[in-house]
């Protein structure tokens, strides 16, 4: 299974002036957890790593740290995570039939959540990991009042990985462009394209590093697990 990590974003709502997949948790940039669990899911074939050029030295030094076993090519960003995902499709190698996409921000993914939904990948054309949601949500208006409450227990909260079959994605992917479709997942233009996107379980601890609080949050998940010494997360 090919993989593809966006990490060409920034940090303005963690209150950063850069890369917020740089800053540290637990002494190691947030990037090298995602990418050490990545690593260790034996389902992972290849991994593509998309950035910004202004990063390439702090990526570069992230991945001589690693154990890395098995390939890791690095491919420039766009203006969008849209745009970035486009860019990377376009480098997949040419053998690749499917493809998972994670935001590198969802640092605390494991090792066996990449490879269940690289197995699943073989009975659907889409999927991503989702988790039930358990809060009652409103929709409300432009003025904050509710306007209707829909069932709880058709709602999930998305998360990655998400998997696409990758001919199909890239031509989800040229139609936004023609479309002048912003989405805000790959799953989205999927959907728009007309194609179903299957649900696989995610983790509760999947949670994507936005602000100062998540980081303390992440930093509270990893003394509930067994970690590795060095780097990474122990499935």
């Amino acid at each position: 299974m090919h993989l593809l990590i966006p990490a060409a974003g920034v940090g303005r709502r963690m209150g950063s002036d850069r890369n917020k997949l740089l800053l540290t948790l637990r002494s190691q940039p947030l990037l090298c957890w995602t990418l050490q669990a990545a690593l260790m899911a034996e389902k992972i074939s290849w991994i593509g790593v998309i950035y910004q050029p202004i990063d390439y030295d702090d990526i570069q030094d992230i991945l001589q740290k690693l154990e890395v076993n098995k390939p890791i090519d690095l491919i420039v960003g766009g203006q969008t995570r849209q745009e970035s995902v486009y860019n990377g499709l376009q480098k997949l190698p040419t053998d690749a039939k499917h493809v998972l996409i994670h935001d590198g921000a969802r640092c605390l993914a494991t090792p066996s959540l990449f490879n269940r939904c690289a197995v699943e990948m073989a009975s659907c054309q889409g999927l991503i990991a989702a988790i039930p949601v358990k809060d009652t949500i409103k929709i409300v208006d432009g003025d904050g009042f509710i306007q209707s409450t829909p069932e709880r227990q058709f709602l999930w909260a998305a998360q990655t990985p998400q998997g696409f079959d990758v001919d199909l994605l890239k031509s989800c992917h040229h139609e936004g462009v023609r479309q002048g479709w912003q989405v805000t997942d790959d799953a989205a233009l999927f959907e728009r394209c007309g194609y179903q996107v299957k649900i696989v379980p995610g983790e509760e601890t999947n949670l994507k590093v936005t602000t100062p609080q998540d980081l303390a949050i992440a930093d509270f998940i990893l003394t509930t697990r067994n970690l590795d010494v060095r780097f990474g997360i122990l499935d």
